[in-house]
């Protein structure tokens, strides 16, 4: 008997085989920085042809080789993490399809066929969201969900303001009479997608998935599909004037709720969540203060670490009975120590530690923000957030690895091949592709003269953040009646400024009581007596009611059937 064919066990190495291939293909754009266009022309409406076209460029071609990278190794942690799932074929063809949507994004650079990706994230991502099949995970799926449309609608509205220059490719775009429409559209649906304010509640919502779903979607890929849009259409809509100021102050407002939201948070992926909040308020930031390179360059190594951090959350939550809360964790030093060594160096890298690949993406666009002049409003929070990023790891990190262990004496907690794996590929990229990426990336980065204050600022101010840390866990006693004096400060950062409330509750509060008051008086009432139901009981009262009026026999059957058909005849 043939055995059953596993699509879980051979997932992971279809996604290296595509690594493979597409690695050589992405080094070999970026030596020679060249873009391909390849158009076939599907069919014409009146003298508009309607192309399907497929660009092969650095940008693509690298961020295509990152996700693979990371959804390869993402499947070989679910393999170990989801072993006991009984649907776990389906969860994978749903990760692969989710893939697939993230590359049709990537290489279609025609608003329309851009749909197919763009509609096709949003549809996959709700459902891996609502995957576990319990109230939390459909109120998050519902959340994720209905954000998301909003982007969705304005990228169909752009593709209609797009209708008079007769063609929806993305680089040939030119300045029409709907053109400040198009761009007010095009960064609306960048927004829902990258979670910024105030569309932001339904990143920590959508945590409710499985981790390697957090790790692949949550991370690395559909957040950042909104970074991307915009890089791609970047040339097109800085030539408006409003676009980079807006975008700054949007991104600005983001990194630094998310930092201070992260600082209360006790739920393990929450704090990853609003931590990948932050970097893509980070990325925003860049682009709002026209450093595209920066911004993408910041995306790719993001998106490698941020992959790390999940998976060494997910092996944690796994040992730990599948609890996400931090207190429940500690002295993870002397059990794990792969975990813990790979945890450290993710850690790091998200810190901008130096040497390390966030330190080459994070730094230079704080250096690049202090050395060019900009708002020094805007300097000041960018500087604050990076404290703030140093801040809540040196908490997380505190925690979960230094601190006292505060779970059940029989934890089994154990380190398998499927585990260590990824987490050891995904930790020597977080360490290399920084300084890789920085000789091969074309970008055209111009030498900065600084002083030697305004150079060290940002390590200044990581340093900073990570010594409050330690000091306020340490003398936890002594602060606590300091935080305690304005407690809705507290609420605010546990409720990312009140958005959840105010995006999910608030927005639902209306439409669920006029429904609920129409159910009411309408379906369980008028309609009820009215309709099928209410005329069925009135028949069968009066039939009942006239065969007690007369004798049960054959003859008074037969008139009561002969006048309510001569009834129905009349009515008719």
């Amino acid at each position: 008997m043939l055995m059953q064919f596993k699509i879980h066990k051979q997932a992971s190495m279809l996604m290296w085989m595509l690594f493979m291939l597409m690695a050589p293909l992405s080094i070999y754009m970026l030596l020679i920085n060249k873009t391909t266009l390849i158009e076939w022309v599907l069919f014409n409406i009146s003298t508009t042809p309607i192309m399907m076209t497929i660009i092969i460029d650095p940008v693509g071609t690298l961020f295509s080789s990152a996700v693979l990278l990371i959804s390869a190794n993402v499947l070989q942690f679910s393999t170990s993490y989801m072993k006991d799932d009984k649907f776990i074929d389906r969860f994978t063809v749903l990760v692969l399809l989710f893939v697939l949507s993230m590359n049709l994004l990537i290489f279609l650079p025609h608003l329309m066929m851009l749909l197919l990706g763009w509609d096709g994230l949003g549809l996959v991502s709700f459902i891996l969201v609502i995957y576990y099949q319990n109230p939390k995970s459909l109120a998050a799926g519902m959340i994720t969900a209905l954000t998301n449309r909003i982007g969705d609608v304005m990228l169909l509205l752009s593709i209609a303001w797009t209708l008079n220059q007769g063609h929806w490719n993305i680089i040939h775009m030119w300045e029409t009479g709907m053109f400040t429409w198009q761009s007010a559209a095009i960064l609306l649906a960048a927004m829902t997608k990258s979670a910024q304010m105030p569309f932001s509640s339904w990143l920590p919502a959508a945590m409710a998935a499985p981790t390697p779903v957090s790790a692949l979607v949550h991370s690395s890929t559909l957040v950042t599909a909104g970074v991307f849009l915009l890089i791609r259409f970047y040339p097109f809509l800085s030539s408006t004037t409003w676009f980079n100021q807006l975008l700054l102050l949007i991104a600005v407002s983001t990194t630094t709720m998310a930092g201070l939201s992260a600082m209360t948070e006790c739920d393990m992926k929450k704090i990853i969540a609003l931590s990948t909040l932050s970097q893509l308020g980070m990325m925003m930031a860049a682009m709002g203060l026209g450093m595209v390179s920066l911004a993408y360059f910041h995306m790719i190594t993001h998106a490698l670490f941020k992959a790390l951090l999940f998976i060494c959350a997910g092996t944690l939550i796994h040992s730990h009975m599948h609890s996400q809360d931090l207190r429940w964790m500690g002295n993870m030093t002397t059990q794990m120590p792969t975990t813990t060594s790979c945890f450290m160096l993710a850690n790091m890298s998200l810190c901008g530690a130096p040497f390390m690949s966030g330190f080459y993406s994070k730094d230079m666009i704080v250096e690049s923000s202090i050395f060019y002049q900009h708002n020094s409003i805007m300097l000041i929070i960018i500087l604050f957030t990076v404290s703030l990023t140093s801040f809540y790891t040196m908490r997380f990190s505190l925690t979960t690895i230094w601190g006292p262990s505060n779970c059940g004496p029989f934890m089994h907690l154990e380190e398998s091949l499927q585990l260590i794996t990824p987490m050891l590929i995904l930790s020597s990229m977080s360490i290399i592709s920084g300084s890789a990426l920085i000789w091969m990336m074309p970008m055209n980065q111009e030498p900065m003269t600084m002083l030697t204050s305004m150079k060290i600022m940002p390590m200044i101010m990581v340093i900073l953040g990570l010594l409050t840390a330690w000091y306020m866990s340490t003398q936890r006693i002594k602060l606590a009646p300091m935080m305690m004096l304005i407690p809705m400060t507290h609420y605010a950062s546990c409720l990312m400024w009140f958005l959840v409330p105010l995006s999910s509750q608030f927005t639902m509060k209306v439409p669920m009581y006029i429904s609920h008051n129409y159910l009411k008086s309408l379906d369980q009432s008028w309609l009820e007596t009215l309709g099928g139901q209410g005329m069925t009981s009135s028949s069968f009262m009066a039939s009942n009611s006239m065969m007690k009026m007369f004798n049960t026999g054959p003859v008074n059957f037969l008139m009561m059937s002969s006048i309510l058909m001569l009834m129905t005849l009349t009515l008719l």
